[in-house]
């Protein structure tokens, strides 16, 4: 069964006029909608004001003169003035916000009736994606000696897939002209809105690096990205040599792990390891008159922290398997959920490397310190996400409500911020029949994001593993129910068909281990703790190795 077909728009007091049988002998806009044989009109929406209620009379008979199957529904509005841009859009606003808008409807939005303000009110409501309708447009007979109160229509194509070489001019334009961090901050909080003026600040001013400091999905590489931006509009505008700016080179450092860590930033020859069959110039020598960032810094080995800190100071490095240096200059911003200061007292991170990057330290608030936020942000998800696809999202007024209701509330714990935030929006828009999201997908949606903090909880605290040794007390309970789940996950059921209770108890608990640090010598060093002494030659990494050989696993691939 096809939808259903509404029109809306508004009464042509001039070109819908006419009070005797001579209007038949011309072309109305309105009426014209239900003249057409291949444009069924189901329901037809007629905003008008008092002063048209005789016009508006006329109009609804002759429609049901030519299309009994039209309904005709008069919705009055009252504008002071039609040509008062706050005005109309006030009032049209107001008009779409109470509109129960049927997801098994079409919507069309009529453009030739109303003033030109109004026009451009209905586009800007679209386009904010507050109505999900394309528009249609009316015009006469191209010949005006003939008499075809018909006339044409066309409806009006918003995929703006279709105007890809406009976006891409728009957008070009857009970041020529958009200089400051705060003109693309849209805010209620006011130390948010000081932090991001001293960040704006310090990146229009300084070269020394900054560090970007906050919980994972705060925002860091997102606002690095911007910092990057002007700074680089900076540069193409200044003549002193010292503003120059050449490439962005990001780098999430929580993706290197072992010895490929240091081909990956400082590159290599060829024939430096096992492997090695060409040169690889790394990304450090990318970034070279440029910015690096390096997000999660807190997950650097303290071998890759000490190159980095030589690169810093001397400029220069020697790729793997080198003798000669190669010199570099950039910028470096470092990003990192840890808190680097309690990382240094327990010998995780160079106290040197901390020292050169705490020139400039910036705390970026979680989510949950930004709740007044959360509607501009969730108004910017609806909007970014209509844009890469195509559609025009909106809520529902009472399920917008619902959701912000539990969004700022305590049972929301955003452990994700705004990484959580955007997944939620996803899966709302996903799901939402006719791009309009009502309160059963709302309330879908709250007991997802309900199930995924609990199950998050209870993750963090079984990966909440600690390297004191009062803490690695052995808890058979939880690894008793949890062992069969871990090890489905690693072992083929033959190898399973072979370990005893016991055993499979103690290898669930040691794979938890290896996925909760970083390396196999972290790991191993944990596992070991008591009983590293009593061996003549001590090798956590190597023991926890072969343990794990045992069972046909090696440290790399869990996780």
């Amino acid at each position: 069964m096809s939808n259903k077909t509404a029109v809306i728009g508004f009464l042509g007091t001039t070109l819908d006029n006419g009070f005797n049988d001579k209007r038949w002998q011309r072309w109305r806009p309105t009426v014209s909608l239900a003249l057409h044989d291949d444009l069924l009109v189901d329901e037809l929406h007629i905003l008008y004001s008092t002063r048209d209620k005789r016009l508006f009379k006329i109009v609804v008979d002759d429609v049901a003169r030519v299309s009994p199957q039209t309904q005709v529904i008069g919705h009055h509005v009252t504008l002071s003035s039609p040509w008062d841009f706050a005005d109309v859009y006030a009032e049209l606003y107001d008009f779409v916000a109470g509109f129960n808008f049927n997801a098994q409807t079409d919507y069309l939005l009529h453009l030739t009736t109303g003033t030109h303000v109004a026009q451009i009110c209905w586009f800007l409501l679209v386009e904010a994606g507050f109505i999900p309708a394309n528009f249609i447009q009316t015009s006469p007979c191209p010949r005006p000696d003939q008499a075809d109160p018909q006339g044409r229509y066309q409806i009006i194509d918003l995929d703006v897939s279709r105007y890809d070489s406009l976006r891409a001019r728009f957008e070009a334009e857009k970041a020529q002209h958009w200089q400051t961090l705060q003109a693309n901050l849209v805010t209620q909080n006011a130390a948010y809105q000081q932090l991001i003026s001293n960040i704006e600040k310090v990146a229009t001013r300084s070269t020394a690096p900054i560090l970007l400091m906050g919980a994972t999905g705060a925002g860091k590489s997102q606002l690095a990205s911007q910092i990057y931006a002007i700074k680089k509009a900076k540069s193409d505008n200044a003549t002193q040599s010292k503003y120059a700016l050449d490439n962005f080179v990001e780098v999430n450092c929580a993706t290197l792990r072992g010895d490929t860590a240091m081909s990956v930033l400082f590159g290599h020859v060829k024939g430096a390891f096992t492997g090695a069959a060409a040169n690889r110039e790394g990304l450090l020598k990318s970034a070279d008159g440029g910015l690096l960032f390096l997000d999660e810094i807190g997950e650097l080995g303290l071998d890759e922290q000490a190159m980095l800190l030589t690169a810093l100071e001397e400029q220069r490095f020697y790729p793997l398997g080198s003798d000669t240096s190669i010199e570099v200059s950039f910028q470096l911003m470092a990003g990192t959920n840890k808190d680097l200061r309690q990382a240094v007292t327990n010998g995780e991170f160079r106290a040197d490397l901390f020292a050169r990057l705490n020139t400039w330290t910036f705390f970026l608030p979680s989510l949950k310190d930004r709740l007044e936020d959360l509607p501009a942000n969730i108004d910017y998800e609806l909007a970014r996400l209509g844009s890469e696809q195509q559609q025009q999202y909106r809520f529902e007024p009472n399920a917008r409500q619902r959701y912000e209701d539990f969004a700022m509330s305590s049972e929301a714990t955003w452990q994700g911020n705004f990484r959580d935030l955007t997944a939620s929006m996803i899966r709302l828009t996903t799901l939402a029949d006719s791009k309009v999201i009502r309160v059963v997908d709302v309330q879908a949606e709250i007991e997802r994001l309900t199930k995924l903090w609990s199950s998050s909880a209870v993750i963090q605290s079984k990966n909440s593993l600690s390297n004191t040794k009062s803490e690695s007390r052995f808890d058979s309970d939880l690894m008793e129910q949890n062992s069969d789940k871990v090890l489905a996950q690693y072992l083929d059921e033959e190898m399973l068909a072979t370990i005893d209770p016991f055993e499979a108890i103690q290898l669930a608990y040691v794979i938890e281990v290896c996925i909760s640090h970083k390396n196999q010598a972290i790991a191993g060093r944990y596992l070991y703790a008591n009983s590293r002494d009593k061996l003549k030659s001590p090798n956590d990494s190597d023991r926890l190795r072969k343990y794990l050989m045992k069972f046909g696993l090696k440290f790399d691939e869990l996780g």
